[in-house]
């Protein structure tokens, strides 16, 4: 039986996890165990972020079209339905957008579902 040397890759790997877990505090960025479990932890917490961010991002897009909305006398939901019922295909991103940075727009585009 050939002797397998695993130095080399075992290093890599380390170095490798050792290099994601840099900035953390303590042990946790230089004892490989514990640094592995951060990791780990961190790359999960990171994937259910970037799903949490698509929601929270509707969420801001929702309240500042409905205070916008608001401000012009009818609420959110009923500009919604409104947009729908006129065939108005504003996605919540860009209402937000015009209800933010062009209120005279948007109160045409208000006007024009009353």
């Amino acid at each position: 039986m050939v002797r397998v040397k695993r130095g080399n890759v075992a290093r890599k790997r380390r170095k490798k996890i050792l290099s994601l877990a840099s900035g953390y505090r303590g042990a946790h960025s230089v004892l490989f165990r514990v640094a592995n479990q951060q990791v780990m932890k961190a790359l999960r917490y990171s994937y259910v972020g970037r799903k949490q961010k698509k929601r929270i991002f509707r969420r801001i897009w929702i309240s500042r079209i409905n205070a916008a909305s608001r401000l012009n006398g009818i609420p959110y939901s009923r500009l919604i339905n409104n947009f729908k019922k006129s065939n108005i295909d504003l996605n919540r991103k860009m209402l937000s957008q015009i209800a933010v940075l062009d209120a005279s727009t948007f109160k045409s585009l208000i006007s024009i579902n009353n």
